[in-house]
């Protein structure tokens, strides 16, 4: 499942960067810890990967 925008897209980028032992989770704030939390490593991979053309910055509750 692609990502809705920008802001979900970098969010779960931060997360996966933890997920795979990159940075460290307690980096992590808001949306991305929440999706550390919540998702597995191909999921996020999904969200992360998605082209940020045409994307907005944010959506409503994002």
């Amino acid at each position: 499942m692609p990502a809705k925008s920008k802001a979900q897209q970098r969010a779960a980028g931060a997360a996966l960067s933890a997920k795979r032992g990159e940075t460290k989770v307690g980096d992590l704030q808001g949306a991305s810890r929440d999706m550390y939390d919540s998702m597995s490593e191909d999921e996020l991979e999904d969200f992360a990967s998605t082209d940020l053309d045409g994307l907005p910055d944010r959506v409503e509750g994002d």
